[in-house]
């Protein structure tokens, strides 16, 4: 059993390894300050993608506001100089992109214009994955772009929208490290579908966006994509590394001569009006029954970079119900937070075990998350606390990130009113990293209960390719003999080729933050991996990954407690199909017994056995798309033999069906049983604003049965009509858990 000392210096070593590595690649060149054609290599037109100058291009000012109808004839079109010369990502990096891309850029005080043609010799084929807002957008035919209105070359907002004019909004923080898909801002868009082309007019308001008025003219970073789904074609303006995304916008271009922007108060009040009934057991008595309620929320731009959110008798009967899911460890789960107030801006509070995108961490946010909004207005297992209201500041002040929360819940089920609080502050440093700190109160409002924690966070990106991170964070609360503490640090290195990484954490017996989630704790933890991503000439085949990794987990007395070895190999097509293969050798001591299913145990005890895992994603270029998986190996006392499948059906534009299966049939000391998951979603879109969808979930390990159907019309901007049913029944009895109609209406009043 390796001391201490042996895994930090083996982890130090690994880490001054990929240090090393980083300083050795070379540095982008400066960002030139004229639109760049990408220069031939070869003469076949291939670039190297991370040493090609960032483009620039200007943005023409328009006394003349175009006719949003997806029809680019207007003259003042042809006034703005036109962007071309997208490099393709996939398949073939760096190549120039075989379908010709035409972007322009007009604006005026108070708007932004964007006109894309999209070239097509059968612009009919285009692939629509929905007409929903929010579609998934990797399954589609699409333009894009993305907006740095500070230039920070960390933060963005972005816009995808498909043939049929469905638009897909998010807002990224961090260089692309968290991405905001519930983040909604106001556009008009409108698409138009020819005989050799598809073209999109957008108009988005600068209110919408955050930006610094005083600075004129102003220069914003920002990014193009396309993509031709059934070639499997993305290319971008800006080129990128196929690892890289949209948003990240470290790599992106420049628009340059935003001259003149009109300041904006930026005020919105949004109030809302809900009616239904409900019953179920799992309902708080001051929900039971028929009810009418109203309530408002309101943003206000403080400053052109710091906006306050506030939220009175908040209301979340619109959201859609949890995703079910398997439990077959010891640990708790963490569910997505689903609730738009938490989720807008929700990257300003990130802390904890924050994953990288193209890195393996070691660990991720289901390990443990600092701030978990989900512990303010619901119970661990779902049912809701009502909410009296609260406020959140969120923006930028100099060189900090800042965010404030404040919430105030009712007295609900075995749960006392209470009051939470959050301060977060980060200040950027050299451009690409920054430092921390996070403070969290938690006090119940009838009673001396209380739960405090402080954290300090650090996410250096030494180059392109290495990152080096960790945090610190404490936890009290009355009655503890002592405070409970967190520590991580990690080092991971990406490049073309080489994908490694090494972690090192702690986690305390009494670690318990009231707002966080913790998975595990008592615990030490080192991780290591080793990874490759070679492009090989194979026919059909554009990249593979294979991996071995190693993960040590003991007590703080130094015994083992877990420790898992993998080999894994990663395959993906050119089509951009998956295929995955994963061979685990797994150890494990338990402690107290747990109970997986009533009446199937795991005895205390050291366990060890291997498994395998083969799973296979479909190209998304076809109208049926899924996934398939296989694990099979032993499991504690006995077997695991688990097979689960999804599959998504594009019917036509308006109608998508999406099915999911997973079996988990298990052998063990205590007795054999199986747990299913089902779930079957269906979506239809009568129009880009007027949307309908349902969704069944059969869970046999929790016995539940559950559905939720839900109307949704957008009468105007920002303001819904939602219509939702809601029905959760106990498979062992088929007794009412919940039973919910509502009708919510919500209209958003700009000033």
């Amino acid at each position: 059993m390796p001391s201490h000392l042996t895994r930090f210096l083996l982890v130090a070593g690994l880490a001054a390894v990929v240090a090393q590595r980083a300083v050795a690649q070379p540095l982008s060149p400066g960002r030139p300050t004229v639109s760049v054609t990408p220069a031939a290599d070869g003469g076949d037109g291939k670039i190297d993608v991370e040493l090609a100058p960032r483009p620039t291009v200007e943005a023409f000012r328009t006394t003349h506001r175009p006719t949003i109808d997806g029809h680019i004839d207007e003259a003042e079109w042809a006034m703005a100089p036109p962007i071309t010369n997208f490099v393709q990502q996939l398949p073939r990096t760096g190549y120039p992109a075989r379908f010709q891309t035409l972007v322009r850029v007009l604006y005026d005080a108070d708007h932004l214009y964007i006109a894309a043609t999209l070239f097509d010799p059968d612009p009919r084929k285009a692939i629509v994955s929905g007409k929903e807002r929010d579609f998934v957008s990797g399954a589609s035919d699409l333009f894009g772009l993305v907006l740095d209105t500070f230039k920070d070359r960390r933060n963005s907002f972005l816009f995808i929208v498909n043939p049929a004019g469905a638009v897909r909004d998010e807002q990224t923080y961090n260089d692309s490290r968290t991405v905001v898909e519930a983040w909604e801002g106001v556009t008009k868009v409108r698409t138009a579908i020819g005989d050799s082309a598809w073209t999109v007019e957008m108009e988005i308001p600068l209110r919408t966006l955050r930006f610094d008025a005083s600075r004129s003219p102003q220069d914003w970073g920002v990014n193009f994509i396309r993509r031709v789904r059934r070639t499997s074609e993305t290319s971008y303006w800006a080129p990128l590394e196929r690892q890289y995304r949209l948003h990240r916008m470290s790599k992106a271009g420049t628009l340059t001569g935003l001259d003149s922007l009109r300041p904006v108060r930026n005020l919105q009040i949004k109030p809302y009006a809900v009616a239904g009934n409900s019953s179920g057991v799992q309902v708080p008595s001051s929900a039971l029954g028929s009810r009418a309620d109203v309530g408002m929320d309101l943003k206000y731009g403080v400053t052109p970079s710091l906006t306050l959110d506030a939220t009175v008798n908040t209301d979340f009967s619109q959201v859609e119900v949890d995703q079910e899911q398997v439990n077959l460890t010891r640990f708790s789960l963490l569910f997505p937070e689903r609730r738009e107030f938490f989720i807008e801006n929700s990257g300003s509070f990130q802390f904890g075990d924050v994953t990288e995108r193209n890195y393996r961490m070691g660990a991720s946010p289901s390990d443990f998350t600092f701030f978990n909004s989900r512990q303010i207005g619901l119970t661990p297992d779902g049912r809701v606390i009502p909410i009296v209201g609260g406020a959140r500041l969120t923006g930028r002040v100099g060189s900090w990130d800042v965010g404030a929360l404040d919430m105030q819940t009712q007295r609900a089920f075995s749960t006392p009113a209470e009051n939470f609080g959050v301060l977060r502050a980060r200040r950027n440093l050299f451009g690409k990293s920054d430092i921390g700190m996070l403070l969290q109160n938690r006090a119940a409002t009838d009673s001396n209960t209380w739960n405090r924690s402080v954290g300090m966070d650090a996410n250096l990106r030494i180059s392109t390719s290495t990152i080096i991170s960790g945090y610190a964070a404490r936890s009290d609360a009355p009655g503890r003999a002592s405070d409970g503490t967190a520590a991580r640090v990690q080092a991971a290195y990406r490049g073309k080729l080489w994908d490694n990484s090494v972690m090192l954490k702690r986690v305390s017996e009494s670690f318990a933050p009231g707002i966080g989630f913790v998975r595990r704790r008592n615990f030490q933890q080192s991780f290591m991996t080793i990874g490759a991503h070679p492009r090989p000439n194979i026919p059909r085949i554009a990249e593979v990954n294979p991996y071995v990794l190693v993960d040590y987990i003991a007590d703080l007395r130094s015994q083992l407690d877990t420790r898992t070895i993998s080999g894994g190999l990663d395959a993906t097509l050119k089509s951009e199909a998956v295929l995955s293969m994963l061979v685990s050798d797994q150890f494990d001591r338990i402690e107290q017994t747990f109970t997986l299913v009533p009446g199937r145990t795991v005895a205390p005890g050291a366990y060890h056995w291997r498994e395998g895992t083969v799973k296979y994603t479909m190209a998304p270029a076809s109208r049926v798309i899924g996934t398939a998986n296989v694990t099979i190996g032993d499991f504690y006392t006995g077997t695991r033999r688990s097979a689960g499948a999804g599959m998504t059906w594009r019917a036509s534009p308006s109608l998508v069906l999406e099915t999911t299966y997973q079996r988990n049939a298990i052998t063990l000391a205590t007795g054999d049983f199986v747990a299913n998951l089902a779930g079957l979603r269906m979506r239809y879109s009568w129009s880009t604003t007027l949307l309908g969808s349902a969704f069944v979930q059969y869970n046999t390990q929790t016995r539940s049965f559950s559905t939720n159907a839900r109307v949704n019309w957008r009468w105007a901007p920002l303001s819904d009509v939602f219509v939702v049913y809601t029905d959760r029944r106990d498979t062992e009895s088929w007794g009412n858990n919940e039973r919910s109609v509502a009708l919510k209406v919500t209209r958003m009043l700009a000033f």
